[in-house]
């Protein structure tokens, strides 16, 4: 029968099994033609273990953030409990059963195989791009199938599709956690919010709640959950909620705690689900070397060796309406003491308002305006009362610079870098979000240090001078260094700490809901 239902179908059409859509006919029929339409899943009339170790995998697809059902797992279910209650009262299952269930059970496992490979989503279709190109090679269904029939083992051919990062398993852990913690959760997670922040002593009637919700997640909530009075007890409670959750640990009470503490475990399984997609997007980005990484929703640039942090500081990245972008690019060199090279919307938008109100602007911020060919412009002899000027605007080197002392360059089509900032005291924000696009770097001269340790005439002593110097001086690095700007809400720490920070950008929405369809 399965012969004949393979042969039977029109491909153009598709298969249909059940009302459910065989989404990987073309291979199924290779694979089953190839071994003369042979079941794998059942024997003469009898499943075997193989198909309920088929089964209990497709279950577990939940706790890598996918949906058993997209396998087709409540269909094998059903048809593997028909066929036990078959057993009992010593009837045979109907050979379309059998069928359904072989065809049913290859064609899930190997949609789920794919989506563990190279994840469900395409992350090319997002409305805000993800530019960091898979380099893993192409998923074979039909090996696939041939190793499981062979071996009679299905997770050990399931798991090697799995993402290499180890953070990748750590978070199905704690997606497994928070599914038995969802089961009994009972309280109300509706949003809470204040037209002004709480701090200790005060007295609010969001108190009991906050209690209660802390209490919920394993912070003391104090011994008399109604009490409206925020105490020190609950102070050290909210301290360390906040601590755990990467914010500011004050103890004061405003809308990013709030924000934290609207969350159910129904929406931090959302959100882990969303972010182990994102690794299954990212695998196969291994490096043996060195490599920087920055996760805009942590403000954290850290600099790996073979996985290893070796480097790491806080980051200023674009605001929301500036974007910083997720993509990938090599950085090549370095520059001390730049110039600034001003793009034609600030200059539009910020510089000539600026210098309409404030002639003595330009001289002010060390500013100089240049012909395309790079001749020095005298600002008097410019109209600024149009909305655009035919000139450059660059801002000379010096401390007073935008870029700071250093930028770290990895030539991309959005004109995005890394580079220093005067503007030191931004990085004492929680909410880092206010730049243009490029990330701002609290540690250039030590991330500086470690790029040029393998070229010993840049000592200390030589970079902190040409930091200084005032004048443009480039250098090459001896080799290339991947740079990966990627998007995090979640991950889990060597510890299997969970992490969790702000969707800043309102980007884990999307990607739910293409989850979810």
């Amino acid at each position: 029968m399965l012969r004949q239902r393979l042969e039977n179908t029109d491909a153009s059409f598709g298969l249909e099994v059940r009302g459910r859509t065989i989404q990987n006919f073309g291979e199924l029929f290779k694979f089953y033609s190839s071994r003369d339409f042979q079941f794998i899943w059942s024997r003469e009339a009898r499943i075997g273990e193989l198909a309920y170790e088929g089964r209990y995998e497709l279950e577990q697809a939940q706790f890598d953030g996918l949906q058993p059902s997209d396998y087709h797992w409540d269909l094998i279910n059903t048809l593997i409990e028909n066929y036990e209650s078959n057993k009992k009262i010593g009837e045979k299952s109907d050979w379309t059963d059998l069928v359904d269930l072989e065809l049913l059970l290859s064609d899930g496992l190997i949609q789920l195989a794919k989506h563990l490979h190279v994840g469900k989503v395409d992350p090319s279709e997002l409305q805000w791009g993800w530019e960091i190109i898979q380099t893993k090679e192409s998923f074979d269904p039909i090996a696939f199938l041939n190793q499981i029939d062979q071996s009679q083992r299905v997770r050990s051919k399931i798991f090697q599709y799995y993402p290499e990062f180890r953070i990748y398993l750590r978070g199905r852990e704690i997606l497994r956690n928070l599914s038995e913690l969802s089961k009994v959760d009972s309280l109300d997670w509706s949003a809470l919010s204040v037209n002004k922040s709480i701090k200790a002593g005060d007295s609010h009637s969001l108190i009991p709640e906050i209690r209660e919700r802390l209490q919920f997640w394993g912070y003391a909530g104090g011994n008399d959950l109604t009490e409206r009075i925020y105490d020190s007890l609950l102070m050290k409670s909210v301290q360390a909620y906040q601590s755990f959750h990467g914010m500011t640990s004050d103890g004061i009470i405003g809308k990013n705690t709030l924000a934290s503490l609207s969350q159910s475990p129904k929406d931090i399984m959302d959100k882990v689900a969303v972010n182990l997609e994102r690794l299954r997007w990212l695998d196969g980005k291994k490096n043996g070397s060195k490599a920087i990484l920055v996760n805009i929703a942590d403000y954290k640039l850290v600099l790996l060796d073979k996985e290893d942090t070796i480097f790491q500081s806080k980051v200023i990245v674009g605001k929301s309406y500036h974007q910083s972008p997720v993509f990938e690019a090599k950085m090549s060199y370095l520059v001390f003491s730049p110039y600034w090279n001003i793009p034609e919307s600030i200059v539009r938008n910020e510089i000539i308002p600026s210098v309409r109100k404030n002639p003595n602007y330009l001289t002010q911020k060390n500013m100089e305006v240049l012909t395309y060919n790079r001749e020095v412009v005298d600002p008097s002899t410019i109209d600024w009362k149009k909305r655009s000027i035919p000139y450059l605007v660059r801002q000379k080197p010096g401390p007073q610079n935008s870029l700071g002392l250093v930028k770290f360059m990895f030539p991309n089509r959005h004109s995005v870098y890394i580079h220093d900032t005067p503007a030191k005291s931004l990085f004492g924000r929680e909410e880092r979000a206010l730049s243009h696009g490029c990330i701002r770097l609290e540690k250039p001269r030590e991330l500086a240090q470690l790029l040029l340790q393998d070229q010993k005439e840049w000592d200390d002593q030589k970079i902190w001078d040409a930091m200084n110097s005032h004048e443009e001086q480039t250098v090459n690095l001896k080799e290339k260094i991947p740079v990966y700007l990627i998007y995090l809400t979640f991950w889990a720490d060597a510890t299997g700490k969970p992490n969790y920070r702000p969707d800043i950008y309102g980007r884990d929405a999307e990607v739910l809901t293409l989850l979810r369809n």
